[in-house]
Formats: structure tokens, C-alpha cells, sequence
């Protein structure tokens, strides 16, 4: 390797140098200064300060999980929404449209989910699909 090589390379090493350096340190620093002794307390998970009471495995509704990919979906758009408000001026009117259509497939998106039930809590009656025979 020639100098220049070398020389653009030295602040990656000693940086990763650095970074190894302080994880070790606080490691053992950790392991000399933390507490060795090990009861029932101690050992029991608790949240908030409050100890845990029944089975950590508890059966949800697929409501909760449809709701938090709802939200996701729907919550992602605003970071787009935001990049587009703040680069206005300089998108012009191809960025305005483009936005439009962004905006417009999330309506129609949303609407579809709405038609077909996606929202409504509880008992789910889909639109559109056949009941099964009994």
C-alpha cells in the first residue's frame, strides 16, 4: 500500500480502535463494579417496576395486528408527505403531480379497506366475499 492509501486510512483505524476500546472498557468495567449475587428477586422480570403476574403468552386479537399494519402503512406516508412539503419549491409542478397520484392511491387504498371491512372491529363480515355453506 502506498501513503496516501495509509494515510486515508489511519482515522477509520484509530476510530475503530477508539470504538473497541470504549466497548471493552465498559464491559469489564461492568463486570468488576457489577453485582455478583443472584436470588429470586433479582432473577424475576418486571416492567416498570411492577413484577409481572400470569403467562407472558397471551393469545391477541388479529384486530390489534391489523391495526398496527395500518398504522404503519399509513403513518410511513407522512415521511414522504414531509419530504415533498419541504422540497416544494424546488420539485415544481412534476413533484406537485406526482404527490397528487401518491395521494390519490393512498384515498383509493384506504377506501378499499374501508369497503371491505378492513376497519371495523370485532365481528368481520368481508364485502363481496361468498358465505361459506353450513
Amino acid at each position: 500500500m502506498n501513503t496516501a492509501t495509509t494515510a486515508s486510512l489511519l482515522p477509520l483505524l484509530v476510530y475503530f480502535g477508539a470504538v473497541l476500546l470504549l466497548v471493552l472498557t465498559m464491559l469489564g468495567l461492568s463486570y468488576v463494579l457489577g453485582q455478583r449475587r443472584s436470588n429470586k428477586a433479582t432473577d424475576m422480570p418486571f416492567e416498570s417496576g411492577v413484577v409481572a403476574v400470569g403467562n407472558s403468552q397471551i393469545q391477541l386479537s388479529v384486530e390489534f395486528y391489523l391495526i398496527a399494519i395500518f398504522f404503519v402503512i399509513f403513518d410511513l406516508e407522512t415521511v414522504f408527505i414531509f419530504a415533498w412539503a419541504i422540497a416544494f419549491f424546488e420539485l415544481g409542478w412534476q413533484g406537485y403531480f406526482a404527490i397528487l397520484v401518491f395521494i390519490v392511491v393512498l384515498g383509493v387504498a384506504l377506501v378499499y379497506e374501508w369497503r371491505s371491512g378492513a376497519l371495523e372491529w370485532g365481528v368481520k363480515t368481508r364485502v363481496g366475499l361468498p358465505e361459506e355453506p353450513r
